[in-house]
């Protein structure tokens, strides 16, 4: 049950949330990590794979010692093979800034998931973005099966939704079973509880950018990094440990392409190509998300991190 506040119940002492924001490789953890360290803060994790446990290379999760140095939380939360959403991740999040809020600690949200950043600030219905995998198997069914099959499946998950929906309207179908499936929670449920507009927390937001070529030589770079640092070891020790191929993080980028090396499917070397590339389409998708944000002050790094520093020790102080 996501907790949600209404107007009646904002106070003037709203929760600060300082939020790095930027596509992968841009250098969102290191600057987090930096301003935390200048100005004493903790950093409230963002990112939709971090959040598994093992899964650590391929992730680009903060090092040990950087752990030591600046605390994190919402990270490492949860076993591969079990059920997260944006739901789950605002549910869980609510409660870490609460409980940070209730002892005056400076917060320094980050992460490259930017629906998970939607859902917490704004809220479930408003944070739900299209997720073209889920449509696209939805589609399938439909193409294979008819419309009547899909709004069957909306019934048996949700019939108040369906019995507000015509059962040839399949847009609407659609998307009260992909909100579904995003969320965990009924779209009929997901818009009774979505009674608050104004936002519950304060909110500085931070994007970093980078020049589209230095960013994708970053990438590669990053991915060649992964491999040695023995990115193919990390999934075969998933595997032995009985966190299947067909895992949702096990199907992320980086974690699927090694996982079709090991079965035999591509070469490494094609594994690598497929990663820097799918990377690099990743990359230039959360920039087209990002851009549309228009509170989000942007800076270049290195030469804009004092000004980042300054600006979230003014907010945050």
């Amino acid at each position: 049950m996501e907790v949600l506040i209404s107007k009646n119940s904002v106070t003037k002492d709203k929760p600060k949330l300082l939020v790095i924001l930027g596509p992968t490789a841009v250098g969102k953890s290191k600057v987090g990590i930096e301003i935390a360290k200048r100005i004493g803060g903790e950093i409230v994790n963002a990112d939709s794979l971090q959040v598994y446990r093992y899964l650590d290379i391929g992730t680009a999760k903060p090092l040990k010692e950087e752990h030591k140095q600046v605390p994190h939380h919402l990270i490492d939360i949860i076993h591969p093979n079990k059920e997260f959403n944006a739901g789950l991740y605002r549910k869980t999040a609510v409660e870490v800034i609460r409980d940070l809020h209730k002892k005056s600690t400076k917060m320094i949200l980050v992460g490259g998931t930017y629906l998970y950043v939607r859902v917490l600030l704004y809220g479930i219905i408003e944070g739900i973005s299209a997720d073209m995998e889920i449509r696209d198997r939805l589609r399938k069914l439909k193409s294979a099966f008819g419309i009547s099959y899909i709004y069957e499946k909306l019934k048996s998950f949700d019939s108040e939704s369906a019995s507000r929906i015509h059962p040839n309207d399949y847009v609407r179908i659609e998307r009260a079973l992909e909100a579904y499936y995003l969320t965990g929670s009924r779209m009929s449920e997901l818009q009774e509880k979505h009674g608050f507009k104004e936002n519950e927390y304060e909110v500085l937001k931070i994007g970093l950018f980078e020049e589209r070529e230095i960013l994708r030589k970053r990438i590669d770079e990053r991915v060649d990094r992964m491999l040695e640092e023995g990115l193919v070891d990390e999934v075969k020790k998933l595997r032995e440990m009985g966190f299947g191929k067909d895992l949702k993080p096990m199907q992320s980028i980086g974690y699927k392409q090694i996982n079709q090396y090991l079965d035999g499917e591509i070469t490494v070397d094609r594994a690598i190509e497929l990663i820097k590339r799918d990377t690099k389409r990743f990359a230039k998708r959360q920039m087209t998300w990002l851009r549309k944000d228009k509170d989000i002050h942007w800076y270049h790094l290195p030469e804009g991190l004092e000004k980042i520093i300054n600006e979230a020790e003014i907010f945050l102080n």
